[in-house]
């Protein structure tokens, strides 16, 4: 008499093999093994609504603080974007957060008042990235600017972003939403989670990378989000902060 094999379980242990173009960056190693589902949905530590509280809390705990600490430098770095060009100091643009709602971003202006408008007209000197728009020496960029861009200095506004809960320490850029009006299916799973103020494109490289190396590793990002990937992408993000590869 035989006996019947027990039904196989829909999710199954693999190896993980990132290829070289999707590689994980220095800093951020993937486990050896992930799960995964038939239909590939994200594997998650824990259900998504713990994860979520759990990461909302690590963002508050974290940036509120960094917040405080760096009043300082956002006096100075004010008083430097106000003195290099006529404008306000501050810039704020809409941005595409979780599950495509829209949000305002806030950060240091580094461009001359009319540089967003004028991006059609530099459109065929861009890096080629997909739906970016990625410029070497873009003209529009003051002097202050690119400094400020080099070291990450333009984005510590939006640690008030972070606060807000418009966006998380760590995860994707926040998109334009001419940017998302392109996107397929597939790059669409980079709004299942809140935005970033790092994460692992900006730690793998940055402007440096393709469209396609970015979003393969901020879509790793998305199946695999814990905690303590968090932690590993925040400090890379200080490695780079402080050694800075392909800003500008």
């Amino acid at each position: 008499m035989t006996t019947a094999a027990p039904p196989r379980s829909r999710r199954a242990v693999v190896p993980a093999r990132p290829s070289a173009s999707t590689a994980v960056p220095r800093g951020v190693h993937p486990s050896p093994v992930r799960v995964t589902d038939r239909d590939d949905e994200p594997s998650w530590p824990c259900s998504p609504a713990a994860h979520g509280r759990s990461k909302r809390a690590l963002d508050v705990v974290l940036a509120l603080p960094a917040l405080v600490v760096a009043v300082p430098v956002l006096v100075v770095v004010a008083a430097l974007v106000r003195a290099s060009s006529p404008g306000p100091v501050l810039f704020r643009q809409e941005r595409v957060g979780l599950d495509g709602q829209p949000f305002t971003l806030v950060k240091f202006r580094t461009m001359v008042v009319d540089g967003p408008p004028a991006q059609g007209a530099l459109v065929n000197d861009r890096v080629d990235g997909g739906p970016l728009f990625k410029m070497h020496d873009d003209p529009r960029v003051t002097q202050i600017g690119r400094v400020l861009r080099r070291y990450s200095l333009d984005e510590l506004p939006q640690l008030w972003n972070v606060l807000r809960g418009d966006m998380s320490l760590v995860g994707p850029r926040p998109a334009l939403p001419c940017e998302v009006a392109t996107y397929d299916e597939h790059a669409r799973r980079r709004l299942e989670v809140k935005p970033g103020l790092s994460g692992p494109w900006q730690v793998g490289g940055r402007s440096d990378l393709s469209w396609s190396d970015g979003l393969a590793l901020d879509l790793d990002y998305v199946r695999r989000a814990s905690l303590a990937y968090d932690v590993r992408v925040l400090l890379a993000t200080v490695r780079v902060v402080v050694r800075p590869v392909g800003a500008y």
